[in-house]
């Protein structure tokens, strides 16, 4: 398997390695924020496992039920001015907490939405702090390499 492609004069890194720093960080993102409220509980005999088992689900849903939420609640969201957006990412945890069952629990309403915000800004902070510029790295370096 090739770490870094060369297609049509662009050097990118392959999707898989890209997409697995992705959601390595994310995870990481996740069991940071879960160490800080009793209310969201990740179970502990294989944490790391299904806190990756988590983001794994939570960027499934993002993939396919989110769009849709999107784009049925433009008017609510609109109303609201952008603040029922949260209650979007919300609704994708309490999807992911009821598809983990006894694994996965998110039990405070208030507290898992700003369990949501958190999660999402932290995701946010660190796609652009730490894995844009490890991408770009790569980059660099298989122009040098390839």
């Amino acid at each position: 398997m090739k770490l870094v492609i060369k297609e049509k004069g662009k050097v990118r890194l392959n999707k898989l390695l890209d997409w697995l720093i992705y959601l390595f960080f994310y995870t990481l993102v996740l069991i940071l924020v879960s160490s800080f409220f009793d209310s969201m509980y990740i179970d502990n005999n294989h944490y790391y496992f299904y806190s990756f088992l988590i983001v794994v689900i939570v960027y499934i849903l993002n993939k396919t039920i989110k769009p849709i939420l999107v784009k049925l609640t433009i008017p609510i969201t609109g109303i609201t001015l952008g603040l029922f957006y949260p209650f979007i990412n919300l609704f994708i945890l309490k999807l992911a907490d009821w598809i983990l069952g006894k694994y996965f629990n998110l039990e405070n309403f208030f507290i898992a939405l700003i369990i949501s915000v958190l999660i999402s800004i932290s995701n946010f902070l660190v796609e652009g702090i730490i894995i844009k510029p490890i991408l770009k790295r790569f980059k660099k370096d298989g122009e040098i390499i390839g």
